[in-house]
Parts: C-alpha cells; sequence; structure tokens
C-alpha cells in the first residue's frame, strides 16, 4: 500500500508579513495513521525539500500525541525534510493521496498545474483522494472527466467561514471553502467549529478542520480496504 502525502511549499500569510505553511498536526495524524497500517508513505511538495510549518501549529495548545510522537521520530523529521517534488510523481505509483492543509495550501496548490492533473489523474483512476482543514480548497479547480468541477454535487467539508472568522483571517485568505464550493455546487456541510467532521462521497474524503485530520486518514484507509 503506496500512499502520497502532498504538502504546500508557500510560507507567506497574505499581506499580513505573518508565516504560515503546513499544520502540524494535520500532517502527523495521518502520518502515523498510514505508517500503523503498514503503509509506504511518499511526501512531495511544489518546490521540494522542507515544506514550510505554519508556526501557530507549533504552539503548545496545538500539540498532541501524534504531534509529539513526530518531535520524538528522527526518521519522520528527515523524511519532511526531504520532500520530493510534485512535478515529479505519478498516481500511477500510488493507491491514494493525502493532502494536510494549513493556509499555505491555499496560495500555491490550489492553483498549482502539477497538483490539479494529480488529483484528475487519482479521480479517473477511481483510488481514493483525502483533504483536511484548508486543504479540500485545492480542488477549486480539479474537473472530472466531462470538464465540470469534481466537486459538483459532492458531499464535502473543509474549513467554515466560521472557523476562517474565529482565527480572525477571513479578510487574508484568497477565497473561503465554504462559499467557493457552494459556488460550484458542491454539498458543502459542516459541524460546530473545531469539531470532528468527515465526508466520505466515492473516493473523496474530506475533513473539516485539525480535530477530524486523525478520523480524514482512516476515512481514506476504509476506502482502500
Amino acid at each position: 500500500m503506496k500512499i502520497l502525502m502532498v504538502l504546500t511549499s508557500h510560507d507567506q500569510l497574505g499581506d499580513t508579513g505573518k508565516k504560515t505553511g503546513f499544520w502540524l498536526e494535520e500532517f502527523a495524524a495521518p502520518y502515523y495513521a498510514f505508517k500503523d497500517a503498514g503503509a509506504q508513505v511518499t511526501l512531495v511538495s511544489p518546490a521540494g525539500g522542507q515544506p514550510p510549518l505554519d508556526p501557530k501549529s507549533d504552539e503548545p495548545d496545538a500539540q498532541t500525541a501524534e504531534t509529539e510522537r513526530f518531535r520524538n521520530d528522527p526518521a519522520a523529521q528527515q523524511a519532511l525534510a526531504n520532500t520530493g517534488l510534485l512535478a515529479e510523481v505519478s498516481a500511477d505509483d500510488f493507491d491514494a493521496v493525502f493532502y494536510p492543509g494549513g493556509h499555505g495550501p491555499l496560495w500555491d496548490l490550489a492553483t498549482d498545474i502539477h497538483s490539479i492533473s494529480l488529483i484528475e489523474a487519482f479521480a479517473r483512476s477511481g483510488k481514493p483522494q483525502g483533504f483536511v482543514c484548508h486543504a479540500p480548497g485545492v480542488l477549486l479547480k480539479v474537473r472530472d472527466n466531462d470538464g465540470k468541477p469534481l466537486i459538483a454535487a459532492r458531499n464535502v467539508t473543509g474549513f467554515s467561514n466560521a472557523e476562517e472568522a474565529a482565527v480572525g483571517l477571513t479578510e487574508v485568505v484568497p477565497f473561503l471553502i465554504e462559499d467557493e464550493f457552494q459556488r460550484l455546487g458542491a454539498h458543502y456541510s459542516k459541524t460546530a467549529d473545531w469539531q470532528v467532521h468527515v465526508l466520505t462521497d466515492g473516493k473523496l474524503v474530506t475533513g473539516q478542520n485539525p480535530a477530524s485530520s486523525a478520523a480524514a486518514a482512516k476515512a481514506l484507509l476504509a476506502l482502500l480496504g
């Protein structure tokens, strides 16, 4: 079982002068869910090398058992520091793909042609695709075989407008996932802020927020049998 994880390379939080990147919990929880299930995990990003870590995900109140496990795992740290190039991987070589969130993907992966074509290839092949928190935003420009938005008429979730407002970034992010999903005709749903909410529609798995990362990974594994 081979699972590809795609991380952001974007580290600027809009025009705020602050840093962003990927969210540690949203990487660590799925990573260990996959590893513990016996999967071979490959990490890639648009720029390769070390993806930028959202500094807020490194703060004490954002830590979990999985993030602590990562801090004590030199092999995982080494793998993360040396991600491959997104442009050089093929869906043919993997059984599933998973995208951790953090705000970074809204700026780079949402419009990255390699990411878009990769997801389309996984979808065409009937292979599971998973996205959590802000990562569902990378689906905006992904199309199905008929040229329609992949998420049109699909049951999906992602970081909600209320959660974006709660972190004070409604006016900073390039788009709001909830609004854009509804505009594209998706059946977007959400639960209360920061609570677990994961949806599986066919081979598409989406999770709403950081709390949903482990459950989203398990849903992806369930599709792999």
